[in-house]
């Protein structure tokens, strides 16, 4: 008997939870049945249904009891809580799955947005929204537009795919994936993404972007793209408010504009001062002529607007051209005027010949992009390795010229001194020419060679025969501060980045120390 009675409580409380879980009509105008909608409770005029916390308000309802199925038409509302809102002109509702098909001009709202599509589902066991034929979701920020869309409501997410749109007032982002929460306006991107403002625009397959902050995070194949530059690295960070943007990891900063790269590990862009700084292995590369410069420098700075750019380079500078070559501790290059000035020891290698002074300036015909001319200031010396010792010139001050990138004349100007090594048209060794003036020494080149110079007056020295010169103590066949650096000289390309430079041997005659001066006879 007992467990009869156990038997029929249970009945009843299964009974009893099941119309817990029914549709309910809590008002109708009017309520019928129809024998051509068998199951069917037909419910018109200010019909008001409610099911598990949400309610239903339209024209006309099918209720099926027993199937707990609903369809409801004509200015359908549907409301859940206090906050959300959803109509349309027609609803079908699952009462046991809680899933609601609306169509025909939806409109969802919430305390935070508005979302309109043609059809939309909406999952209230799992608050999860959904729509396959295109929709829009308007928050306070953005409008958000993409043929599919998910939104859960519980984490504010919106999930958008395919030709997705966000659009404000400062930018507009496109892309095919990506998750949106209408919360904070933050935008995580997924595969390939575009966003454009009025400043630039900006490339990427991977990244976050804040359109509330306009602060931005990209970390895969990203770019940002300038009227005159292009910014591109491993990770971007972009603040549009600051209109500042850093890489860092394969940076290239590309000038667009005057057909040059700056490479390196980390960089900072501030468009506003038109201002860039990178660092780690930073080096800058220039076309000249069908040929490139490269300049390296543990810092990197390119300042001023197109074609008034100037470069600064500190410390560990070198040079690299397959032409020319140098080094110093600072350089910096106006793109106007096309004036590269180098201090602190700098050296330069061109055609074989070892050039160094206090300062030195390199000057190139902007238009032609060639070498025009060269100034070394205070202390100048070339030398130039020869068979039978160095060629070598003096002066307090030096001036150059070149021809199709090829050094063609130079002239000393004051405390002049030269050691030439002069040779017949057999290229014999007939004689060394040592001479020294207190004022100039002019001297043209021919084939990298000496081939006419020039004394001023007041001029002393002598032609040694080369027996003679031979016989000269080591000291008398250099000048005085001599160094012979070229194994600081970059060979290649890559040879810019080399911080240790090994010591070198005069061949045949001296050996240098770590700073390349004579120490002993070999």
């Amino acid at each position: 008997m007992k467990n009869i009675l156990f038997i029929v409580f249970v009945l009843f409380s299964i009974v009893g939870n099941s119309q817990t879980k029914r549709i309910k009509i809590i008002h109708a105008d009017n309520t019928f049945v129809k024998p051509e909608f068998p199951g069917a409770t037909i419910s018109m005029g200010n019909v008001f249904i409610e099911h598990e916390g949400a309610t239903l308000r339209c024209d006309k309802a099918y209720i099926y009891q027993e199937s707990n199925l609903m369809k409801a038409m004509g200015n359908v509302v549907i409301n859940q809580g206090d906050t959300i809102f959803q109509y349309s002109k027609y609803t079908d509702y699952d009462g046991n799955t809680k899933i609601a098909t609306s169509w025909g001009k939806v409109l969802l709202k919430d305390e935070l947005m508005e979302l309109r599509t043609d059809t939309l589902k909406f999952d209230r066991a799992n608050q999860h929204l959904y729509y396959k034929s295109g929709g829009t979701i308007k928050d306070t920020t953005n409008l958000l537009t993409s043929k599919i869309g998910n939104y859960y409501l519980q984490t504010n997410k919106f999930q958008a795919f395919t030709n997705v749109d966000v659009v404000n007032k400062d930018s507009k982002l496109v892309s095919n994936h990506l998750d949106y929460y209408t919360k904070t306006g933050i935008a995580d991107l997924f595969g390939p993404s575009t966003i454009t403002n009025d400043n630039n625009k900006i490339y990427t397959e991977k990244g976050r972007h804040n359109s509330k902050t306009n602060i931005s995070h990209f970390i895969k194949n990203s770019k940002i793209f300038y009227s005159d530059r292009t910014i591109q690295g491993d990770s971007l960070y972009y603040n549009k408010n600051r209109d500042f943007a850093s890489a860092t990891g394969n940076i290239k900063v590309i000038d667009t504009v005057n057909n040059s790269v700056i490479k390196g590990g980390y960089a900072e862009y501030f468009k506003l001062k038109d201002s860039v700084f990178i660092i780690d292995k930073a080096v800058a590369i220039s076309e000249m002529e069908k040929d490139s410069i490269y300049i390296h420098g543990d810092t990197l700075m390119l300042t001023g607007k197109v074609e008034e750019r100037i470069l600064k380079a500190f410390n560990h500078v070198k040079i690299f051209k397959t032409d020319l070559q140098g080094k110093c501790d600072s350089l910096v290059s106006n793109e106007k005027t096309g004036l590269t000035k180098l201090f602190t020891n700098p050296v330069l290698w061109a055609e074989g010949n070892q050039i160094t002074g206090d300062t030195i300036h390199l000057i190139s015909n902007v238009k032609t992009e060639q070498l025009d001319s060269l100034k070394i200031l205070n202390n100048g010396f070339i030398i130039k390795k020869d068979s039978a010792g160095y060629t070598q010139l003096k002066g307090k001050n030096m001036y150059g010229k070149f021809e199709n990138n090829s050094l063609k004349s130079l002239i000393t100007i004051g405390n002049s001194e030269s050691i030439i090594f002069l040779r017949n048209e057999f290229q014999m060794l007939i004689g060394i020419d040592k001479k020294e003036s207190s004022k100039n020494i002019y001297i043209e080149l021919e084939n990298n060679e000496f081939s006419f110079i020039d004394y001023n007056t007041s001029i002393k020295g002598k032609t040694y025969p080369p027996s003679d010169f031979e016989k000269l103590p080591p000291e008398k066949k250099l000048f005085k501060d001599f160094i012979w650096r070229e194994n600081e000289r970059p060979l290649t390309k890559d040879d810019i980045f080399n911080r240790e430079d090994t010591p070198n041997k005069i061949k045949g005659e001296k050996k240098l120390n770590t700073k390349g001066k004579v120490k002993s006879k070999i």
